[in-house]
């Protein structure tokens, strides 16, 4: 069996399941040749694949697929003893200078299996790596968007495709240097890759698009404009206020810090991601929340960059919306992006169970809201074990130590904050059963292919 298989059985049953419904026992849910849900039924006797405890699996709503072959090769510091994101950044161009096509598709598909295993059924790929090394186009314009789509067909992960926009080197419209000539597009230019990628992607059902502006610093606002227009309502996702530098550059040229100025000047909402939002004041956070528009967070990433911390103490009380993301791909773990989501709040607050409220328990809060933000921010039909959802699910299990004595949402807490995904023993995306008994159906040949990559890239660093 591989990854392009069908669904190799319609009925998947659990002894226990989170359902649309809320917490029942003995689910047996049917799921057709499409991967859709179709009937969701408690009480019922076991049959066709049998599971332990089944949750609606989260979409992995943030992802530079190259950067997990840096995982471990960038902790030695910079030549200023106070390293950071920005001595980190001139590491990862050095990194892209050696980078093929072949070596992004083998790197996309083993972080792609990476992510199934941890419990993420479908990614969304902020894709900038477009050109050659020395800026040159490929002759195929949408070359390594088409590498980032046959990887996911290898993997059977679900994507939404986000090609980026990337103009300019900072707000004052400096030319792209070095490394990110790969990356560069006028807008006219992006719009025909864009063009490309749609062909590219259009009859593939596990498929979907977007558009990702890389930032406020790298492009302008005519240009941003613009974007938003060709998106024409399709998921669009931008980096934000990540770093205080960048704080810095956008208040000095456009009179309003980042977040601010795009809440005043755009028409942020449902479709709009903004990822990390880490250097945010209060009004900010308010707005944004307000926006209806998705808080990108990559709790792992910005922890390793030294981003700083996400105010989701505040952005919880505001109700606003939020998803995952594995960004960097240093670590590709669900568990511990919302673990560590948790817990940098705890420290900030000095306080315990910072995103728990009257009803529902800490783990519940995060994986609820990770759910459903990770479902809007991609516009994929998932998120809940219900009809006419796709079957995008997850298996704990059941007979682990740590579930002993807990039941119900405390089954959650005691996934996120008493052990790790080793739990995970299934996942499906769409009805396609990838992950069984916690390794994915060709992690072999796939991990393969990374290790040959791997070896190729060490010789030429």
């Amino acid at each position: 069996m591989t990854a392009r298989s069908a669904t190799d059985g319609n009925t998947i049953w659990a002894q226990h399941a989170l359902t649309e419904n809320g917490w029942q026992s003995d689910v047996s849910v049917t799921v057709d040749a499409g991967g859709t849900i179709v009937e969701v039924l408690a009480d019922q006797p076991a049959a066709g694949s049998r599971t332990g405890i089944l949750l609606p699996a989260v979409g992995n709503l943030h992802s530079h697929a190259f950067q997990r072959a840096m995982a471990g090769m960038t902790e030695q510091r910079g030549p200023d003893p106070r390293d950071s994101f920005w001595t980190w950044r001139k590491l990862m161009y050095g990194f892209l200078q050696h980078l093929t096509p072949d070596d992004a598709e083998a790197i996309a598909a083993f972080g792609q299996i990476e992510m199934l295993e941890s419990g993420f059924a479908s990614v969304g790929e902020f894709h900038y790596l477009h050109h050659q090394p020395d800026g040159r186009r490929y002759s195929n314009r949408a070359e390594m968007c088409e590498r980032i789509a046959a990887a996911s067909q290898s993997s059977g992960i679900g994507l939404t495709l986000l090609p980026v926009l990337y103009e300019q080197g900072g707000c004052d419209g400096r030319a792209l240097a070095g490394s990110q000539k790969r990356f560069g597009n006028t807008i006219d230019e992006f719009a025909r890759l864009y063009s490309d990628a749609r062909q590219l992607i259009k009859d593939q059902p596990q498929m979907n698009i977007g558009i990702a502006p890389h930032s406020l610093r790298a492009v302008s606002q005519s240009s941003l404009s613009a974007a938003v227009s060709l998106a024409d309502g399709q998921p669009f996702h931008i980096h934000i206020a990540e770093q205080d530098a960048e704080v810095e550059e956008v208040l000095e040229a456009w009179n309003a810090r980042p977040v601010e100025w795009l809440l005043d000047n755009q028409a942020v909402d449902t479709n709009w991601c903004l990822i990390h939002a880490t250097q945010m004041q209060n009004f900010e956070t308010e707005k944004l929340a307000r926006s209806n528009a998705v808080a990108g967070l990559c709790p792992i990433t910005e922890s390793n960059l030294g981003d700083g911390i996400f105010d989701g103490a505040s952005y919880q009380q505001y109700n606003g919306a939020w998803g995952v993301g594995s960004d960097s791909n240093v670590r590709i773990s669900l568990s511990e992006e919302l673990r560590t989501l948790e817990y940098s709040r705890r420290l900030k607050n000095k306080g315990r169970a910072i995103f728990a409220d009257e009803h529902r328990s800490t783990g519940r809060v995060l994986f609820d809201s990770a759910t459903a933000g990770g479902a809007q921010a991609m516009q994929r039909r998932s998120g809940q074990i219900g009809v006419g959802q796709l079957a995008d699910l997850m298996a704990l299990d059941a007979d682990s130590v740590s579930f002993i004595a807990v039941e119900k949402d405390q089954w959650l807490d005691a996934w996120l904050f008493a052990n790790d995904d080793r739990l995970i023993t299934d996942v499906w995306s769409a009805g396609k059963h990838l992950v069984r008994n916690g390794r994915h159906i060709d992690r072999e040949k796939i991990e393969q292919r990374y290790r040959k990559t791997l070896s190729s890239l060490g010789q030429k660093l």
